[in-house]
């Protein structure tokens, strides 16, 4: 069907429906503009979503990434950010593809629709001006055809009277004459005008209304199509992410299958295992028995018989679930006061003293260690603070890194030799020389690097040395059977610090004095002023300092590099050793700072 054939009436209506049609084009441009602006904003909000929930920089995300479920959720984010970014490919192409061709088109259409409508218009004005002259030309040959006639009325009224003259009457001819003569000469005009304008109305309305209704026709076709194109585009857009989308989605389910419960409980074994060993069992202490004096208070078997008693063990690891440390469930220990007296009034005694100074001795030691590393925000470089197992996780982590390190800069290393060779074989490359100042370098770096490899391996071998094994453990279990047990030696098991309980205790007094000041050891030194006068220790083996060390807490003793002294007690685990310089001059020293050598009647008893 052809508008110009079929509308050749209807230019308004015409004019109105390709207004409409603009409209409509400008309605589905704003509809995608706006769908556009929502995609990009899920997109942000999206993007905001996976990043507020992304791991922070710190220890304790990073120790949280050792889990398979941790790992699921951060590759869970990582896919939905990925996923985000396909939305924001929709605004885009949706822009690019649709608004932005539209929106050029639709000034391309204004455009075209106006020129036509103004064709339309102008040929209407001309067919109207032509009607115009020919009615006009029409009414003055029907004036002239009146006028004609009343003029030939006129001129026969004349000339039938007698009364007229012939002058008169030849003059009223004349006039009739002249209007008949006008009368011929405006039908002649008005013939020509009506021959004019149907010719101009027949081509108007058959060749000129046609061919402008028809590019109209053509035009609004091509709108048509062209809201199609766009259509389609707009359900692409879409398709075309599908793919990547479906992956995402695939990706979060692959995370979520890779989940591993078993896995997960091995890795929290892995990260709190201590390395010691569960305690012993407690022993009956007989508080009805008297109080019996040992064969040699100041012989070096009873004196390290007292030392190797396992009730201690007791002390901070039987109760680890109980706040109050200083009670048990099952014994209710006497204020301090009491005790010191009851100590006072024994002789024998004496022992247990030296047990008792040694704990609090070097809890207030590791204790003021541990409140200054809190303050200085820093930890000891070979990981003292932490227990056995976990340091040598530590210990093995920095010793790979520092090995990638070492690897790295071979690598470079030995690019640089090649980029040398090369100069040396082609000098118009480059100047060998140049390259000199890098590679020494390089090579003070590998030397740093493996300065540092050796002293953390030091301190790796050192760790592993003082692992417990199942053997010491069941040694330590036959000894506690088989030992007779005093009751001196049960009441110095009972205030003596065993390695594990020293290490509990440490650990609850970092959490617990975070926010309080340093405390200051007077305890200490309350009881070396009240028992100067304790028998002197037995000298058990010697030892040589590997590394100085200033002794700024109370009951520590300074010691230089390379300096040999006497060892008066060994390490109980609790990382330190008691060592003497002179018969006045005795404190306690980090045991990974010296390297120990017992006696031989020392490490048999």
């Amino acid at each position: 069907m052809s508008w110009g054939t079929e509308l050749w009436d209807q230019f308004d209506n015409l004019e109105k429906h390709t207004q409409w049609g603009i409209e409509f084009v400008e309605k589905y441009t704003k509809f995608v503009k706006e769908r556009s602006e929502i995609e990009t904003n899920y997109a942000k909000q999206i993007r905001n979503l996976s990043k507020k929930y992304q791991p922070k920089k710190n220890s304790k995300e990073e120790e949280e990434s050792k889990y398979t479920f941790c790992r699921a959720f951060l590759t869970t984010l990582n896919e939905l950010n990925d996923y985000a970014g396909q939305h924001e490919v929709i605004s885009e192409d949706l822009t690019s593809h649709i608004i932005t061709e539209l929106t050029r088109y639709l000034q391309e259409l204004k455009t075209e629709r106006k020129s036509h409508f103004h064709d339309g218009r102008k040929a209407q004005q001309h067919i109207e001006s032509s009607w115009k002259q020919l009615e006009a030309s029409k009414k003055r040959f029907e004036r002239e055809c009146k006028e004609a006639e009343r003029a030939q009325q006129y001129f026969e009224k004349m000339d039938a009277d007698i009364n007229v003259t012939k002058a008169d009457v030849e003059k009223a001819r004349q006039q009739a004459q002249m209007r008949h003569q006008m009368a011929n000469d405006s039908k002649s005009e008005y013939a020509a005008y009506l021959q004019k304008f149907n010719q101009e109305q027949n081509e108007h309305y058959y060749t000129v209304i046609p061919n402008i209704f028809q590019k109209l026709q053509d035009m609004e076709e091509k709108r048509i199509e062209r809201i199609s194109v766009c259509m389609k585009k707009f359900a692409d857009v879409d398709r075309q992410v599908l793919p990547i989308v479906g992956k995402c989605l695939d990706g979060m389910t692959n995370a979520a299958e890779s989940i591993e419960p078993k896995a997960d409980s091995k890795q929290v074994v892995e990260s709190f295992k201590s390395g010691f060993e569960p305690p012993g069992d407690v022993e009956f202490e007989d508080y009805g028995q008297a109080m019996k004096r040992t064969v040699s208070e100041t012989s070096l078997s009873n004196t390290k018989e007292s030392k190797e008693k396992p009730g201690g063990k007791t002390k901070g690891k039987l109760w680890p679930f109980i706040k109050n440390k200083n009670k048990s469930p099952k014994q209710h220990k006497e204020p301090l006061s009491h005790r010191l007296n009851d100590f006072m009034a024994s002789k024998p005694k004496m022992h247990c003293l030296r047990s008792l100074r040694r704990g609090l001795s070097l809890k207030l030691i590791t204790l003021n260690s541990h409140v200054r590393n809190l303050i200085e925000g820093s930890v000891p470089e070979d990981f003292s603070h932490l227990p056995p197992e976990q340091r040598r996780k530590k210990l093995q982590g920095k010793i790979d890194e520092l090995s990638k390190d070492i690897q790295k800069e071979m690598d470079q290393r030995d690019a640089l030799t090649k980029m040398k060779d090369v100069y040396i074989k082609n000098p118009q490359m480059g100047d060998p020389a140049s390259v000199d100042p890098r590679l020494t370098e390089i090579g003070q770096n590998i030397e740093k690097l493996q300065s540092e490899v050796q002293k953390f391996e030091g301190w790796l071998a050192e760790v592993e040395e003082r692992m417990p094994s199942k053997s010491d453990s069941q040694r330590k279990s036959g000894l506690y059977e088989t030992q007779n047990s005093t009751t001196v030696s049960n009441n110095c098991a009972q205030d003596r610090e065993s390695p594990d309980g020293s290490y509990t205790e440490e650990q609850n007094s970092e959490v617990q004095v975070k926010a309080q000041p340093i405390p200051t050891p007077t305890t200490t030194t309350e009881f070396d002023d009240e028992f100067d006068d304790e028998e002197v220790l037995p000298t058990i083996g010697t030892c040589k300092a590997l590394y100085p060390f200033e002794g700024h807490n109370e009951g520590t003793i300074s010691v230089a590099e390379g300096e040999l002294l006497y060892v008066i007690e060994e390490d109980k685990g609790d990382g330190w050793t008691r060592v003497r310089r002179n018969e006045d001059e005795e404190g306690y020293v980090p045991t990974s700072y010296v390297e120990v050598f017992l006696e031989t009647n020392a490490k048999d008893s």
